[in-house]
């Protein structure tokens, strides 16, 4: 049971060899994106050069694969989150740490609703980002790179 970030999205749209060898490996595993990796991708293909070729292939992807919603379930989770990595890698004291934002420690809030959006679905990240071994030291997020 895996949820796919952006980076191991667009390797696939375009055929890396390992992801998919590792694909046919797991079989009928669950396997899905979110819908903050589906910003990103659409944020990728409006920045691209080939936009109507890119189109075509996000969106073909995209359709194949099950997309899974920001809800307020998953809210709570990311605050949990942001707290947790607070308290690992921001100042001790919470009044230490009322200004700190987590950007500044390197970590997106992109990643932070990916990881959330994760953890309430009990499902592995599979990226290449080491932002989410980070967050899972903090948190207990299982991550994996297929690359």
């Amino acid at each position: 049971m895996y949820l796919l970030d952006t980076n191991h999205c667009s390797k696939l749209i375009d055929g890396n060899p390992k992801i998919i060898e590792k694909l046919r490996e797991l079989g009928d595993e669950t396997l899905a994106t979110c819908v903050v990796v589906k910003g990103e991708l659409r944020f990728m293909v409006a920045r691209s050069q080939q936009k109507v070729e890119n189109d075509r292939k996000v969106s073909a992807f995209l359709n194949d694969i099950q997309i899974l919603p920001v809800d307020g379930v998953v809210a709570d989770e990311y605050a949990k989150i942001k707290v947790a990595i607070l308290s690992k890698y921001g100042p001790k004291g919470k009044s230490a740490q009322r200004n700190v934002k987590v950007e500044k420690m390197g970590f997106s809030d992109n990643d932070i609703w990916i990881a959330a959006i994760a953890n309430c679905n009990s499902l592995t990240v599979v990226t290449a980002d080491g932002d989410f071994t980070r967050i899972g030291q903090a948190t207990g997020l299982k991550v994996e790179n297929w690359i």
